[in-house]
């Protein structure tokens, strides 16, 4: 990889790791970047080169912050495809090109990017090659009629589907998995005389593959035997990362800059100071629910809210194209 080409693909790696909220700074050679985000280091490497790789697949990491002592985590992204190591998380041509266009669209949006950190998308599975099979716990897995499911209701028909997507093409049943969540915050701080009260709830839910959230109505929600054939698609975060971030994003919008203005004879001078909750005055049920999509592939692939009727203008998942 040459020089040029490695500092474009250092940029492009500091973008994807920034859409996802990590930290991202610089490092000396031969490495290219350091990435932090909630007591997890991530050391990049952007190299063709077998001595280079070598040594940084070979090396053990670590990273002293406030006193500790974190592992860091091996990202290596690569232009050559017979590149394979054991405890090192690798990126080729595809999961560059994949993890880049999401790192544009999140930007685009204003959201964060929910990056997982392997070829599959699981933070915890292991290294793969890419075109390598995915564990069977993270394949979609089809359900036939008559299996219980916790979901949304299929309101809309398949030929309905069809007709509503415009397009010449076949749909097929995918219930893609939400975690439904309910929070509830309390206590408060006192900053001189000022009293920050932390009281809050509220309630909503996080798509389980890419980390949108969304609003809905868990009224509607059953748990009824299915009716029609579909494909079930397995989450790629799990209950505990949906339980952390509901908490991070609570404590993130009800954190306070909080100024206190004082007079001292003829002097008058102010006072700043950042409150927060307290995460463990926050608790949070979080249950799986799945929402039923119809997705037409035909010159173009088209989903469909199978409840609502809705073309949908962003996908449920990582591998569909935005209309």
């Amino acid at each position: 990889m040459q020089h040029e080409m490695r500092a474009k693909a250092r940029d492009a790696m500091r973008l994807i790791l920034e859409a996802a909220r990590f930290d991202v700074e610089g490092v000396d050679e031969p490495l290219d970047l350091s990435a932090v985000r909630d007591g997890r280091c991530v050391l990049v490497l952007c190299s063709d080169d077998p001595g280079e790789i070598s040594q940084f697949t070979g090396t053990n990491y670590s990273l002293m912050v406030d006193g500790q002592e974190m592992t860091c985590e091996k990202l290596l992204f690569t232009l050559d495809a017979s590149v394979s190591a054991e405890n090192c998380i690798i990126w080729g041509v595809q999961e560059f090109v994949q993890f880049a266009g999401e790192a544009v669209l999140a930007d685009i949006l204003n959201r964060e990017l929910a990056l997982s950190l392997t070829v599959a998308g699981s933070l915890k599975g292991e290294t793969r090659r890419p075109g390598e099979p995915t564990p069977e716990g993270e394949r979609p897995k089809p359900a036939g009629e008559g299996a219980t499911l916790a979901h949304f209701p299929v309101r809309v028909t398949k030929q309905d589907a069809e007709k509503i997507s415009g397009i010449q093409g076949t749909a097929s049943l995918r219930f893609m998995p939400y975690w439904v969540y309910q929070f509830h915050s309390s206590g408060e701080e006192v900053f001189r005389d000022r009293r920050i009260p932390f009281d809050a709830e509220g309630s909503g839910a996080i798509n389980a593959i890419n980390g949108i959230r969304i609003e809905i109505d868990t009224k509607i929600i059953e748990e009824t035997p299915l009716t029609v054939n579909a494909e079930v698609v397995q989450p790629h975060i799990s209950h505990e990362e949906a339980v952390e971030r509901v908490i991070s994003e609570t404590v993130s919008r009800l954190t306070q800059r909080v100024r206190i203005r004082q007079e001292k004879g003829d002097v008058i001078f102010y006072e700043e100071k950042v409150v927060k909750p307290d995460p463990k005055k926050i608790t949070v049920n979080v249950n799986q629910a799945f929402i039923p999509v119809w997705q037409i592939r035909g010159k173009k692939i088209i989903e469909v809210n199978a409840t609502t009727g809705e073309i949908l203008s962003e996908p449920m998942d990582e591998g569909v194209e935005i209309l």
